[in-house]
């Protein structure tokens, strides 16, 4: 691990599971549309590849790979369901706004690096009056998927940053991996996944009910 000795220059955020509590609406829209369309989906496969993009997920959904038009009609009533439901079934994680606003006042870039459809993002975000709290949107949709760390290294890049100035903030497995394989800190919240399969992040937290100061200084010695 490496030891700074201030706090980040950019805090990338993960969105699904770490900003808005969404897992169930995607299992949800999971099952749906892929009952639509003749198939299934079981819990454990969704726990699986939860963090991952569409691509890479739903051949493990499917346990076959679908042609491409198969795939792409799937993932757009999928995304298009999601879309729609998650007006009433996404909540915000408590205490992340908190957080977001905390960073703006200490002046850290923040961006979203999410493995997500664009649409999604920033219809989230606008449901939630968030938007204003980012300088970058970043969609993993066309990327290697986590755990490989693409999103996270593109992210920085854009924003004009080293990867060892670069907080990751996740909620899962695959997550937690992208931001190590990038070089980059990271803290983990177990909105998602129990505390010991994200032991590979430098600070796994229950909630974001501690201040950001407190948590800075635990990782940079510093607030």
């Amino acid at each position: 691990m490496f030891i700074l000795a201030a706090n980040p220059r950019a805090i990338l955020w993960d969105l699904d599971g770490t900003i808005v509590d969404t897992k169930d609406c995607h299992f949800h829209t999971w099952q749906i549309t892929l009952e639509k369309h003749g198939f299934s989906i079981t819990r454990s496969a969704f726990e699986m590849n939860f963090g991952r993009n569409n691509i890479t997920s739903l051949p493990n959904y499917l346990g076959f790979q679908p042609d491409a038009e198969l795939a792409a009609e799937i993932i757009m009533n999928k995304e298009t369901l999601f879309r729609q439901l998650a007006q009433r079934e996404v909540t915000l994680v408590p205490g992340v706004e908190a957080w977001l606003a905390s960073a703006n006042a200490k002046n850290i870039d923040q961006a979203i690096a999410s493995s997500a459809p664009m649409e999604n993002i920033r219809d989230v975000l606008t449901h939630f009056n968030l938007e204003t709290y980012f300088e970058l949107f970043v969609s993993g949709v066309d990327l290697p998927a986590k755990p490989e760390p693409y999103i996270f290294v593109q992210t920085a890049e854009q924003l004009g940053y080293l990867s060892q100035e670069c907080l990751v903030i996740e909620d899962s497995v695959a997550g937690v991996k992208a931001a190590n394989s990038a070089g980059m800190k990271c803290v983990a919240v177990t909105t998602s996944y129990q505390r010991h399969k994200l032991a590979s992040a430098d600070l796994v937290l229950d909630t974001f009910q501690e201040p950001l100061d407190q948590v800075l200084k635990a990782l940079y010695g510093t607030s």
